[in-house]
């Protein structure tokens, strides 16, 4: 969404924006300029609604955009005032959203999540596009970056968890792309990730796996040093998930693993010729059905989807990135 409000900031400079955000995406997106963050407690009790009311105050708007429609942000919307109230189509509404939404964008078809974001500015006439994010990256965020990445050496990131455990490859397979990158580009490997423990073993299962030594930030980092990891990384290696998206943000190329969703509707935005796509291949396998037959957004998540995606079909989009034939 950063790029939407970089668009409107740079051709309707005057526009004040004002967006409601869960504290997890605030702590990512502080220090932007010229926006006011509104932190939404979204565990969906009472007490989050009533706080969200109480940070409103009874203050109109002029337009609201709500480009989710997830019954969380629809109830949300409900607290906002606005004279005009923005939703998607009825096609892509659910959880109630054109109850509480009852103006919509035009109807589109397969298209990614960013371009859908971008149709809300489009139906108030605003048609150019800004893509930048233009992140904000501290100093002691810079500084950790720059105490683990190597200055003369092929540095490479592996996110390898999502927050659905289907989209996740297999520590062994991570293992292997790691070796042949070690190998083959003299790769500094970095794993990162949160602290969960699944993520903590994650990466002890990839380390195992291993026959060269990656370096192990898992649970180490923080999102804004990540950021930082990212934008002086050559490339980031991610299934479907946050990271792949803070990665576009910096400039930072993305192998992309997608078979369990389709990396047409949510991959990397500016990375999506590196993605390898099995969702396919996916569909044949677990729906008996063409992808074009799927309803756009299906979800595959199965077990068994990821293995769908072969080592040597990874290792040969990162040859090709790093300009190895």
């Amino acid at each position: 969404m950063v790029p939407v409000a970089r668009t409107i900031q740079k051709y309707w400079p005057a526009t004040e924006l004002s967006w409601i955000i869960g504290k997890g995406e605030a702590r990512l997106l502080h220090g932007i300029s010229g926006i006011e963050f509104i932190e939404f407690d979204k565990a969906g009790t009472l007490s989050g609604y009533r706080s969200l009311a109480r940070k409103l105050g009874g203050r109109r708007f002029d337009v609201l955009l709500c480009p989710q429609v997830s019954f969380r942000a629809n109830l949300a919307s409900a607290l906002v005032r606005a004279d005009l109230k923005l939703g998607y189509d009825r096609a892509r509404a659910k959880d109630l959203h054109s109850l509480f939404l009852r103006q919509h964008v035009a109807p589109a078809s397969r298209q990614h999540v960013l371009d859908g974001f971008f149709s809300f500015i489009e139906h108030l006439g605003l048609r150019e596009r800004d893509l930048r994010w233009d992140y904000h990256i501290p100093d002691e965020a810079r500084e950790f970056a720059g105490q683990h990445l190597a200055n003369d050496r092929f540095n490479m990131l592996i996110s390898p968890c999502s927050s659905h455990l289907l989209r996740n490859w297999s520590a062994p397979r991570y293992a292997a792309v790691a070796d042949h990158a070690a190998r083959t580009l003299d790769a500094r490997v970095i794993l990162c990730g949160g602290p969960s423990a699944q993520e903590r073993q994650m990466g002890q299962e990839i380390e195992k796996h291993m026959q060269s030594k990656p370096l192990n930030l898992i649970g180490r980092d923080t999102l804004k040093k990540f950021l930082a990891l990212l934008q002086g990384a050559d490339v980031l290696i991610s299934p479907d998930s946050g990271p792949a998206h803070m990665a576009a943000g910096v400039g930072t190329p993305v192998v992309g693993l997608y078979a369990a969703s389709n990396p047409h509707r949510s991959g990397p935005y500016l990375s999506r010729q590196w993605c390898v796509n099995k969702y396919g291949m996916a569909a044949q396998t677990f729906k008996d059905k063409s992808e074009d037959e799927l309803k756009w957004g299906t979800k595959l998540e199965y077990e068994g989807v990821m293995d769908l995606i072969e080592v040597d079909e990874v290792t040969s989009r990162l040859d090709a990135l790093a300009g190895i034939q």
